[in-house]
């Protein structure tokens, strides 16, 4: 027999949701279409998936045994559809950059794509925002080809990068904040304050914006996580913690209720455009050498 990615897709869907009205609504296809290509699958196996009764919708012995080698099967067909279609963005030249925040800075974006496409007119540059989880911005899966990534970069020597910009790391406060009343702010001044992190997923980058080389050996407070901009903003207002931000990210959480001081005592931010060593591709390599020659006129 044969099944379908999407009997399957249908089955796993109604064994999550136990409930056939739930599941054809995530699935986007009427309950009488669903319930039918359950039954399908059911003949071409020769044995029921799920018990109805009034009682509700439960997995058979042979659905629970079907359940996870049907989601295997659906796992690896995603795998293969993502590397069809990282073959097909090569094959159309198409470059991905990845990016975690904005690199617009003195207009390094539009000085380093110019420069590129000046040089490579027929490739697609595509840019590509990444969740604050990926410290690498989308490197270390291959959702980016190259990417605007803060150091340290977890992994370090999984990767080559070009440092594109210099910043002093500011402190944003709530404006009511005590602190908020002066100038500038010394770091010995926050290490008992509670502080905003970056998810433990990012590793080194979450302890380079905790400032943990410069606390002496004690510990961080940690205030909340914050995975987004608007999640900084939000923990900020509510007086959840502190947090440390580059001067070119100012603007975007320098909103009503925040405020943000210079700080003495800690090093600069570097962001870097980034790819993966083992990446010798001729475009990824000219992205970087049209990175080293922006950064130095932008800085």
């Amino acid at each position: 027999m044969d099944a379908h990615t999407r009997d399957l897709r249908y089955f796993v869907t109604v064994a999550e949701e136990l409930h056939f009205t739930r599941a054809a609504e995530r699935l986007y296809v009427s309950q009488p279409a669903l319930s039918k290509q359950v039954r399908a699958l059911e003949g071409q196996l020769g044995a029921p998936l799920f018990e109805r009764d009034s009682q509700g919708v439960r997995l058979t012995p042979v659905g629970a045994a079907l359940l996870p080698y049907a989601r295997q099967v659906l796992a690896v067909w995603r795998d293969a559809l993502d590397a069809a279609e990282r073959a097909k963005a090569e094959q159309a030249a198409t470059l991905v950059v990845g990016m975690s925040t904005s690199p617009a800075r003195g207009g390094l974006l539009p000085a380093i794509r110019s420069r590129f496409t000046e040089a490579h007119p027929e490739v697609t540059l595509r840019l590509r925002q990444i969740g604050w989880e990926d410290a690498s911005a989308g490197l270390a899966d291959g959702t980016a080809d190259v990417a605007f990534v803060w150091l340290p970069l977890p992994d370090a020597d999984r990767y080559t990068y070009v440092v594109v910009a210099e910043e002093p790391r500011m402190v944003a406060l709530p404006e009511q904040h005590p602190l908020a009343a002066r100038e500038f702010v010394d770091f010995a001044d926050l290490l008992d304050e509670p502080f905003l992190a970056l998810p433990k997923s990012t590793g080194a980058l979450r302890d380079y914006w905790l400032a943990l080389d410069e606390r002496g050996g004690r510990p961080p407070r940690i205030g909340a996580e914050i995975a987004s901009t608007d999640e900084t903003y939000e923990a900020l207002v509510d007086g959840r913690g502190v947090c440390l931000v580059a001067v070119g990210n100012v603007p975007l959480i320098s909103l009503g209720g925040v405020i943000t001081r210079s700080v003495h005592g800690i090093a600069p931010s570097r962001l870097a455009l980034a790819a993966r060593a083992e990446d010798r591709r001729p475009l990824v390599l000219d992205y970087l050498r049209a990175a080293r020659k922006v950064a130095g006129t932008v800085r």
